[in-house]
């Protein structure tokens, strides 16, 4: 599903939501690699990586403070950047800090300017496998890089069979798009929200006004 043009779920970055991906793959996103695998159990791990032309602290700056965060990510979010503090945001323009929708992921390890673990506490109601992506970790590691910073996301826990093949699909699709706009927000500034939410909403007006035609 989408909202206007910003996909919906992420969110993390497993913080990562994403749009629905039945027809979509990280191969969408040419600044993206991927070495995604299989383990021998049979559980796929989600790899992929994005250069980003900023120094670190920078660029961790991104994930671990709301402001940084609303840069990119979602028009709607907070940052608790502490062991145990949470990752809450949505795509909703009209949703507010605590709604029972929010995408909310629990930070279970850091090292500032290196490293984030977090799991997802919770996920929009209407993301496929939802109980189910609990169960998925995701780890970020910073590098310092000739020009700028490379962003590792590795995520784990992805069991053969349903729902944890949708899922990943979903999610391989929906974290290649935040880390590309991750680093948009630096080549292009930060995403331009309230432009987005007037876009939306002349487009849904345009179509009130078509439907009543």
């Amino acid at each position: 599903m989408k909202l206007g043009s910003i996909p919906a779920g992420l969110a993390a970055l497993a913080l990562f939501g994403g749009a629905s991906a039945q027809a979509q793959s990280i191969k969408d996103f040419p600044d993206v690699a991927d070495t995604s695998f299989v383990q021998a159990n049979g559980h796929k791990v989600l790899r992929i990586a994005v250069d980003v032309p900023a120094p670190r602290h920078a660029v961790w700056e991104r994930f671990a403070t709301t402001e940084g965060y609303r840069a990119w990510a979602v028009p709607v979010a907070r940052v608790d950047a502490r062991l145990g503090g949470v990752i809450e945001g949505s795509y909703d323009f009209k949703a507010r800090i605590g709604d029972a929708d929010n995408i909310r992921n629990e930070i279970v390890a850091m090292t500032p300017g290196q490293m984030l673990v977090i799991r997802n506490v919770n996920a929009p109601k209407a993301l496929p496998g939802r109980e189910a992506f609990a169960e998925i970790a995701t780890l970020m590691v910073f590098e310092d890089i000739t020009g700028g910073t490379r962003v590792t996301l590795t995520a784990l826990g992805y069991k053969p069979g349903e729902p944890y093949d949708t899922l990943y699909r979903h999610f391989g699709w929906g974290n290649a798009y935040s880390l590309t706009k991750l680093k948009e927000s630096f080549t292009k500034g930060p995403t331009d929200w309230a432009k987005i939410e007037a876009q939306q909403q002349a487009r849904a007006a345009a179509s009130t006004v078509t439907g009543k035609n």
